[in-house]
């Protein structure tokens, strides 16, 4: 049989793991001729088409996402129109609820699997052509001669005896990031999430986990997201691991998952002792209203969570994303802001602010009404409404989700942001309706355009800021000769002898321009290499006269 994969993403940067780990488990079979054609949603619906068209196959599987769905579709129906006699097979986290009205309104897809593919996928190949037989499959849903067929979940139930995803000719090695699994499933049960629904925890040995990141060393590749949904539900399992990932140091970089509450002494002396640069946490919080974590099912004390979110901003040597998710029930756009703020007052290195999504399968989508929560039937199934965010708060919400991409997460301009946020208590909705009235929040923006309206904003609104922003522009390495820049001489700039050096080193060979602060003479000076040609400078000195 010829089996082709449909690996449909939104960018090329993007990978299932879905493929590999499938292709290992039946790798071995010669029987069966696999052929791959990768898309992405940006791209034509006829490119995808064609190059399936081409293959002429007799099995097309793919794995839907909230993002690539509805392309899916789009390419499938176009494809079951060619080729009638094509079995398309779909799996992934968007068949996990009732999948009965989704078959019958897309007759072009032969059926899906819900749950975990790895056991279920092999059994199924070996039907493939006889749907009459396919009622012992686990987890997989059809529609047989009019009738619905509902075969439940399917669960690994060996996942240490799987065969790797990286043991695949077909994993996708050339990626800038590859995924890797330690453990399947979590002990929490956030109402929103599809691991919310008693997965049960299962984990790799050391062993096994070493040897499949010295493969993964051995490929030349340099980052490693951890697909673990709570990295940390296990205290003594988390700390071999962190030591085990220490060993790979400086040659991989981790990012996972972590959930703040549960930081007990022995993992946080561990996270205190990490290399520099090695880990990249995305700490789950959502919210910092106990009343929200208590109405979404989430496990783990506010209190907690609060206190090792503080614990992890305090430590210089990894980096810590806190994420907040506006929609939940009982959060309010006022929460929202107030949270911004104190997670920026704790030094978070990022802020990710994301809207709801009522995924199939989930709790929250399934008591929607009761929570008094409205949202789109359709991927990717955003919240329109609830009782405490009306559509135009909502809409405010992803705005502001967007200044903080471009300001706050943004390296260059972080510093100034963070100033802003915690000086001056309405900058963030002040700067958010100025954006939205110039008509730049939706619109890509460039670095230095990003610079250039925030050093405008302050110059109109918050002018003793404006020589932060000069500041924040100069050492981004932006032109000297644009507006934020206007009041920096480049020309016939000299030294101090009453400088405070602020970094770097002092030497004639350095390119000088001077930034004055007032008329009296105080200003910062910076230097910049003229041999390397460097647009950020090396060296920093400030001078303020009554020092004299």
């Amino acid at each position: 049989m010829r089996i082709l994969w449909l690996d449909l993403n939104c960018s090329y940067a993007h990978s299932s793991l879905a493929l590999p780990a499938l292709h290992a488990q039946v790798m071995h079979r010669k029987d069966v001729e696999w052929e791959v054609v990768h898309a992405t949603t940006g791209e034509a619906v006829g490119t995808a088409v064609d190059a399936i068209y081409a293959y002429r196959p007799d099995v097309v599987a793919a794995t839907a996402w909230l993002f690539t769905h509805e392309h899916l579709l789009h390419v499938i129906v176009r494809v079951k129109a060619l080729l009638p006699h094509v079995v398309v097979i779909l799996g992934g986290p968007e068949f996990l609820g009732d999948n009965a009205m989704y078959l019958h309104r897309h007759p072009e897809v032969n059926c899906v699997l819900r749950g975990e593919g790895e056991e279920s996928f092999p059994q199924w190949l070996e039907l493939w052509n006889s749907p009459e037989a396919w009622a012992d499959i686990k987890g997989l849903c059809y529609i047989y001669k009019g009738v619905y067929y509902d075969m439940g979940v399917a669960r690994v139930k060996d996942f240490a005896a799987l065969h790797a995803p990286e043991e695949s000719a077909l994993f996708a090695w050339e990626k800038p990031f590859v995924q890797i699994e330690t453990t399947r499933g979590c002990f929490n049960t956030c109402a929103f999430c599809v691991s919310g629904v008693g997965d049960p925890v299962r984990m790799l040995s050391l062993e096994v986990i070493r040897h499949r990141l010295e493969r993964i060393r051995g490929r030349g590749i340099r980052d490693v997201r951890v697909l673990d949904r709570t990295f940390n539900y296990h205290p003594q399992h988390a700390v071999e691991l962190l030591r085990l990932f220490a060993e790979f140091h400086p040659h991989l970089r981790f990012h996972l998952e972590i959930h703040p509450a549960f930081l007990p002494q022995s993992v946080r002396e561990v996270l205190v002792s990490i290399p520099h640069g090695l880990l990249h946490l995305e700490a789950g919080i959502q919210s910092l209203r106990q009343e929200v974590l208590d109405k979404s099912l989430r496990k783990g004390a506010l209190e907690q969570a609060l206190d090792g979110l503080r614990f992890l901003c305090s430590l210089s040597n990894l980096v810590t994303h806190a994420d907040l998710i506006a929609g939940l029930p009982l959060y309010t756009l006022a929460h929202i802001y107030e949270d911004i703020r104190t997670l920026t007052s704790w030094q978070v290195d990022e802020i990710q602010l994301e809207s709801l999504k009522l995924l199939p399968g989930t709790v929250m989508r399934r008591d929607a009404s009761l929570l008094g929560i409205r949202y789109s039937p359709l991927p990717p199934y955003e919240v329109l409404g609830t009782d405490a965010m009306g559509s135009t708060e909502l809409q405010e919400a992803r705005h502001l989700s967007r200044l903080l991409d471009a300001y706050y997460n943004t390296k260059a301009w972080q510093r100034i942001t963070r100033k802003l946020i915690l000086g001056e208590q309405d900058f963030l909705y002040s700067f958010l309706r100025y954006l939205i009235q110039h008509n730049y929040i939706e619109q890509p923006m460039s670095l230095e355009r990003r610079g250039e309206l925030l050093y405008l904003f302050c110059k109109e609104y918050y002018p003793s800021y404006a020589i932060d922003v000069t500041l924040a522009w100069i050492e981004a390495g932006m032109s000297l000769k644009k507006r934020p820049a206007g009041g920096v001489r480049t020309k016939h700039v000299q030294p101090t002898e009453k400088w405070t050096v602020l970094y770097g080193k002092y030497c004639d060979t350095l390119r000088l321009c001077f930034l004055p602060t007032d008329d009296t003479g105080h200003g910062y000076w910076f230097g910049y290499d003229n041999l390397t040609q460097c647009p950020t400078p090396i060296f920093k000195a400030f001078f303020l006269a009554e020092n004299l």
